[in-house]
């Protein structure tokens, strides 16, 4: 089931003056600047009515341009970047999970950066991808020509640079480690900020995709003062404190756009990536705490459930788009059903944009709504689900059918077998499936009609390629293995987090002989497999100590014997004291297939590695 084509949409409705204008040349195409927060809910922005957060800069986008009222994301990060990305359900593109290799965009899938440098756009993205470390799914691999980067969907987990805190860390530049100075979010903005003074002169796209406020909630102490003293909780004051950070900084790119004579001409579009991390509790009716009950302490605008929930707290999103050259100002509002995979479309039609070849988008080009102020309400159906495996077995990862989904349309929202209304019951307290049977039974057979198409390829995987000339070392961390569990950040890996069963898939592109290279820890480390590394050292002035990070224990493992099978390839190696790593050398024949590692301990206990390192034997 697909919604209504961009193509279509333009027939039905007509091209809006100013794209027209665009394409022509008589207006200069639009510089595009796309800024996505991380974990940033609905109810955390000061125009949404929040009581205590303060976010003069998003408050200004949400007065002065044109806000999608009724915007939806995934409840998680990696599905709605991919969707946002391709224009397209994120599940159909290989994007359904956060880890595991489940969080890699298709290679055959155009990305909104190609889209853009196809058209002669200088190309950027600063901050988060989430969306593949490896060939052929890093940024620079998918249209982007710059990119500044941490490593996975946070800074600290096992494909970033270890031992990142937010300060003067390690990012990736183009693929290749840099230390930077300064808080994480300065260094997003601040490489934002040299990319637009350097392209003044060109059409560009620059992504700003911060890594905050997502956790761990560390910020300097100057921002979470102000919320400490009007007693909000001591996370939920850091949580705060991040947003105030990125908008301080989102004031501080547009006094650079202005003073670049670049603010009339650039379209910027804010929004965030799922419901709120940290920005208010929740209980169920009976007590429970839950993602998907109801607030109990903080703000959410009203609605239920925070990240990860497919109630309408864990993907309601802002999003404001700005272009005074393009007629996007006045402050108002369209109400109708719109959604993340939505902006590649109505980007390619306000840009004047020529693709290749003809895409059949989930999402549609909003273009004649954002253009006319009169413009009705469209009527469209969609479907939200979240296929998280947090807690439990990973194993191939493959699509669950009726796992947590909501489908939407107008007002009416299906969850499950819940059926709410939310003109009269926007917290969906409310079951009314018997009172409307006919139209919880339509949006019912929508959920299958989409689950069908979507779940058709759900057992294809998204393996790592293996082609030197594009990437010598690819480096398979264990959040990248599917199976039984994954150690999933650096504190996982510092308490040895035991992992059973788990494997990777790869595809030769360039048969030969590689090494593959088994590590306890990375290579920036440099220690022996047996080597005990005591916790990241953390300051009250800059890190919130939480649980988390203070009561996991570091944790040396007596590792005796690495073994390696990779393809018909099985060998062992005894590992002696001091060792840092096993090496084999593998004859690899073209092809998809399975690679696995893993450590025996001295006490028989077996884990799967944390770090391999595949590169070519030269």
């Amino acid at each position: 089931m697909r919604v209504i084509s961009s193509f279509l949409l333009m027939g039905l409705l007509g091209v809006a003056w100013s794209s027209v204008q665009a394409a022509s040349g008589v207006l200069p195409p639009p510089n595009v600047i796309l800024i996505m927060t991380d974990d940033q809910g609905y109810g955390d922005i000061g125009a949404h009515g929040n009581p205590w957060l303060e976010t003069p800069e998003m408050d200004r986008l949400h007065q002065e341009g044109v806000r999608l009222e009724d915007f939806h994301v995934d409840p998680t990060c990696s599905p709605t970047r991919g969707a946002l990305m391709s224009g397209k359900y994120a599940s159909r593109v290989g994007v359904w999970m956060t880890y595991g290799s489940r969080h890699h965009l298709a290679a055959d899938e155009m990305s909104m950066a190609d889209a853009f440098r196809q058209n002669g756009y200088a190309t950027a993205i600063v901050g988060k991808w989430h969306l593949g470390d490896n060939y052929p799914y890093r940024p620079m691999d998918r249209g982007f020509e710059a990119s500044l980067i941490h490593g996975g969907g946070m800074v600290g987990e096992t494909p970033d640079f270890w031992d990142n805190d937010y300060y003067d860390d390690v990012y990736f530049r183009n693929g290749e480690p840099e230390r930077v100075k300064g808080y994480c979010t300065d260094v997003w903005f601040d490489e934002a900020i040299r990319f637009v003074q350097e392209q003044r002169e060109n059409p560009f796209f620059l992504y700003v995709a911060p890594n905050a406020p997502h956790g761990p909630l560390f910020v300097p102490e100057a921002y979470v003062k102000p919320y400490l003293e009007q007693g909000v909780p001591q996370a939920r004051a850091q949580f705060f404190g991040m947003i105030a950070s990125i908008d301080e900084n989102l004031g501080r790119l547009r006094r650079v756009l202005e003073a670049e004579e670049l603010w009339e001409n650039t379209l910027i579009i804010f929004m965030n990536d799922n419901g709120t991390a940290q920005g208010a509790s929740f209980k169920t009716a009976n007590g429970r705490s839950s993602n998907s009950g109801w607030v109990e302490q903080g703000f959410n605008a009203g609605l239920r459930g925070k990240k990860g929930s497919v109630f309408e707290g864990g993907h309601r999103a802002a999003c404001f788009l700005h272009w005074p050259m393009g007629g996007l100002t006045g402050g108002r509002g369209y109400s109708g059903l719109t959604a993340h995979m939505d902006l590649l479309p109505t980007l390619v039609d306000l840009c004047g944009l020529t693709l290749p070849s003809p895409v059949d988008f989930d999402g549609i080009s909003l273009q004649p709504v954002l253009m006319d102020a009169d413009a009705p309400a469209l009527s469209r159906t969609l479907v939200v689900h979240h296929q998280g495996r947090f807690g439990s077995r990973v194993d191939e990862g493959l699509l669950q059918y009726e796992k947590n989904f909501e489908v939407m349309r107008d007002r009416w929202r299906l969850v499950g077998k819940q059926f709410f209304d939310l003109d009269h019951d926007l917290e969906q307290r409310r079951n009314v499936a018997s009172t409307y049977p006919e139209v919880a039974q339509a949006l019912r057979a929508a959920y299958d009609d989409w689950w069908r198409e979507i779940s058709g390829a759900d057992d294809r995987y998204y393996p790592f390629w293996i082609d030197p000339e594009k990437q010598h070392t690819v480096l398979i961390s264990s959040q990248n293995l599917m199976g039984a569990s994954v150690a999933y950040n650096h504190q996982h890996v510092r308490a040895g987090t035991p992992i059973e069963d788990s494997f990777a898939m790869i595809d030769v592109k360039r048969p030969g002989r590689y090494r593959v290279t088994v590590r306890r820890w990375p290579r920036e480390l440099d220690l022996s497999m047996e080597a005990l590394l005591e916790p990241l050292p953390l300051v009250p002035e800059r890190h919130y100590l939480d649980d988390f990070l203070c009561t996991m224990e570091s944790r040396a493992l007596p590792i005796c014997n690495v073994a390696l099978s990779l393809g018909a390839f099985s060998e062992e190696q005894p590992v002696a004291a001091g060792d840092k790593e096993a090496v084999f050398e593998v004859e690899l024949a073209a092809g998809e297939q399975r690679i696995e590692s893993v450590f025996t301990l001295r006490d028989g206990s077996r884990t799967a590695a944390y770090f391999m390192y595949i590169e070519p034997v030269r």
